[in-house]
């Protein structure tokens, strides 16, 4: 009974990074999200174009820690744990 939820709350993040990041970069085409479970952890890959990396990032990683913030506040309220990489 579990996965029902899991799978539900890994694509509601997946779904939270996918919008998100579309609106930041010059080339939303290009945006690219995949997950894998770690063990306790769902962990995301987020791949945009190379020019559009630093916007993800944002100065000092500010717009990279307010993503996970988000995806934090939904894993939080879900009951599991998750990680970002941007590639």
């Amino acid at each position: 009974m579990s996965a029902g939820p899991e799978t539900t709350s890994q694509s509601r993040m997946r779904d939270l990074l996918e919008h998100v990041a579309k609106q930041l970069v010059d080339d939303p085409s290009a945006v690219v999200v995949t997950e894998e479970l770690d063990g306790e952890f769902i962990k995301l890959h987020l791949q945009v174009a190379e020019n559009d990396v630093g916007k993800v990032i944002g100065r000092g990683g500010r717009i990279a820690k307010a993503i996970r913030a988000l995806l934090k506040v939904v894993a939080t309220r879900d009951g599991t744990k998750v990680n970002l990489e941007i590639d």
